[in-house]
């Protein structure tokens, strides 16, 4: 594959909400540059870069894919990124291989809630950023609300770049306004015409034109100066002006398009090419050296070798492939490089180009490029590589937590291991997947970003691996403690002719502060209990206390105190007082007010205005409690605290309640006590299993 160098090439992460038309328009760049010989389609499961059985039926994008294409001699590496907030760590992964950002806004919806949690993942990222108005061919498409909208939710200045020609259906082309020119395509064309503006547009497009024209002139001062003193301003200065706004961020431009039609593609990569930075322009990447001692790495080829891997697929055939982007130095296949992260060297095969579900060797890599490997042995997503005599380590994106857990058992005996081995592959290319067994319910859980999350990865789990799996609601991980205080006798008795067993631990139990633990008291004097079984009490408390008197659940927050008891020379033994210390405990805790504890959680709720009443009442019914309202972005935040047991499936109920709108964040806050009635029930339904054995 033909080699280009760093200042050739344009890394470009094309980001948004799901259904604003992203992965079509990245198809009708890839057609117009000849990188495909068919303009692929998602509706009818022939796209380039939606290529995953998953993809193809849900008709979304579910993992970033990468595909490059030459424009004006220039090699631009697209990152197709998922629009659905199940999938939004992939985002975050192409952001950080990136250098610039496409958002993409349907004209139609125009922004909406997930886009401004787009828009913060990509302000975050600190890159560039470009927006382009798709779907302009649609019915009720409106261009002019788009770019207010982004004033007001996104609170950014926008560079209205393009006007569109024509409206809806009859939408095909562009006015360049910063060369008065008008771009237009026939149908399903790859040779777009231009022309002179249309005569019912001139009028707006001068005054846009003027507009474009002050705004590029407030990214340099001397440019300004000349501006205000009456000189015009020539297309050499407003091209440098562009590109200057857009690395430093000043400025946000404005394209529109249609890639289902293929109108206004070939102006946005005009400006991709033309406009956008290189690898070489981006600021140094920063980390550490091993030491904790802070390091950068300046975009060179001429530096020492540092790359990050952000993204790892995961193959039961193939083996595992590592991709990375590469921030400076050059790379060779057949090397050696240093895993800073993980203290380990790795032997490089070939590197990979990926173009979409396909894959090329290339003979060098080099500072800017995106490349993989495959069959790395210890590499994961999040990982540094580079020379090992000049380490660095670049720190890995914090992933989201997990917001919905299933219980997962297989559908064959047998398969409980298949599962393990499985599911610990896919959680090396998913970092927001998570595989626990649960040590209290003894469930295996695996928990997720949403429920089309799950799914995506138990249909994974049967087409890569052959493992096909029931998923259940989880068990809800209660527990038990006391409120009051007991003093009990904990006594063995037995003679069975030989030698018999004998053990008496007085025990109290008390209350502790929520959170506080267990907490084991000797108070023993005089060797009433001699030194060597106050282990063996201890540990028979801590037994007992795995499975509380109220419906099996285990005990949390009390304090234990053996502060009295008897043995007997021959007829004592440890296993005598660990059983004694045991009765003890649960006839105290009966004694002691015994009460149910659940999990609360904390949660955080996006959601648009018009929804936010009803979701309030919603949660409210769910025994929630409102902890506080913000606005952001154009949405409402609401901060609430709700028992775990009411939002197992929250996530579904969102989206119901505002037509996939919504999105929330959960994670664990503290255990407090469950109000009588819901206690009874969970007492009742734990005892019915007990009750159907005897």
């Amino acid at each position: 594959m033909k080699q280009y160098k760093s200042e050739d090439v344009r890394n470009v992460a094309v980001v948004s909400h799901q259904g604003s038309g992203k992965t079509t328009m990245c198809e009708a760049m890839l057609y117009d540059a000849g990188a495909v010989d068919r303009l692929g389609k998602v509706t009818d499961g022939t796209s380039n870069l939606d290529f995953e059985p998953e993809e193809i039926k849900r008709q979304i994008t579910i993992s970033t894919s990468l595909f490059s294409l030459e424009w004006k001699k220039k090699k631009i590496n697209i990152l197709d990124t998922p629009g659905d907030p199940n999938f939004a760590s992939e985002v975050n992964a192409a952001l950080r291989a990136a250098d610039v950002a496409i958002l993409t806004v349907d004209a139609v919806d125009s922004v909406k809630p997930l886009t401004a949690k787009v828009w913060k993942n990509i302000e975050a990222a600190g890159c560039p950023r470009l927006l382009a108005v798709t779907k302009m061919d649609r019915e009720r498409a409106d261009f002019d609300k788009v770019v207010s909208d982004m004033k007001t939710m996104l609170e950014v200045k926008p560079l209205v770049l393009q006007l569109p020609i024509g409206k809806e259906s009859a939408f095909k082309g562009v006015v360049d306004l910063l060369n008065m020119k008008a771009v237009t395509v026939e149908a399903d064309a790859r040779k777009p015409i231009r022309g002179d503006v249309p005569d019912d547009l001139k009028k707006e497009a001068q005054t846009r034109r003027e507009v474009l024209i002050e705004d590029l002139a407030e990214v340099d001062d001397q440019l300004m100066e000349r501006y205000l003193e009456g000189e015009e301003l020539g297309p050499d200065d407003l091209a440098a002006a562009l590109r200057q706004g857009i690395l430093s961020r000043q400025l946000m431009p404005v394209t529109v398009c249609s890639g289902g039609t293929n109108i206004g593609i070939q102006p946005l990569l005009d400006l991709l090419a033309d406009s956008c930075p290189s690898p070489l322009e981006m600021p140094p990447v920063k980390g550490t050296a091993p030491n904790g001692e802070e390091q950068t790495r300046d975009p060179s080829s001429n530096g020492p070798f540092c790359a990050y891997v952000f993204k790892t697929l995961a193959d039961p055939y193939a083996g595992r492939l590592t991709l990375f982007r590469i921030y400076s130095g050059i790379l060779s296949p057949d090397s050696t490089v240093f895993n800073s992260t993980r203290r380990t060297k790795e032997r490089f095969g070939q590197i990979l180009t990926i173009q979409g579900k396909n894959q090329m060797s290339v003979e060098s890599a080099q500072a800017g490029d995106i490349v993989a490997v495959a069959k790395l042995k210890e590499t994961l997503t999040g990982d540094t590589l580079c020379d090992e005599k000049n380490p660095i380590i670049i720190p890995p994106l914090v992933q989201p937590q997990p917001v919905i857990s299933f219980a997962i058992e297989p559908k064959a005996k047998g398969d409980e291991e298949k599962i393990t081995q499985s599911l610990s592959k896919l959680a090396e290319e998913d970092l927001t997947l998570s595989v626990t067994r649960d040590q209290q319910t003894n469930e295996f859980l695996i928990s997720g970003m949403g429920q089309v999350h799950i799914e995506v990865t138990v249909d994974k789990l049967k087409r890569k691996f052959g493992v096909d799996v029931n998923l259940k609601t989880p068990k809800v991980p209660y527990k038990e403690t006391i409120r009051g205080r007991s003093k009990v006798e904990g006594k063995l008795k037995k003679q069975t002719g030989g030698r018999g067993q004998f053990a008496v631990a007085w025990l109290e139990l008390e209350p502790m502060p929520r959170g506080s633990g267990f907490e084991f008291v000797d108070k023993i004097v005089g060797g009433v209990i001699p030194r060597q079984y106050i282990p063996a009490v201890e540990k028979g408390v801590v037994e007992a206390m795995t499975a509380g008197s109220l419906a099996g659940y285990p005990v949390i927050d009390v304090r234990i105190t053996v502060f009295d008891g008897k043995y007997h020379d021959v007829d004592s033994s440890e296993q005598a007082f660990k059983i004694a210390a045991s009765k003890g405990f649960k006839k105290g805790m009966l004694e002691a007010n015994p009460v149910l504890l659940e999990p609360i959680m904390n949660m955080e709720v996006v959601v648009p205005e018009e929804c936010m009443g009803d979701v309030m009442g919603d949660l409210n019914s769910r025994r929630g409690r409102i902890s506080g309202m913000d606005s952001s972005g154009g949405s409402q935040v609401i901060k609430a605290q709700v028992p775990m047991a009411e939002v197992l499936k929250y996530a579904s109920d969102l989206t119901s309640l505002t037509s996939g709108r919504g999105f929330f964040s959960m994670e664990f806050s503290h255990y407090e006590e469950a109000p009588a009635n819901i206690a009874e029930k969970i007492i009742e339904a734990a005892a019915k299993p007990e009750e159907e054995e005897d």
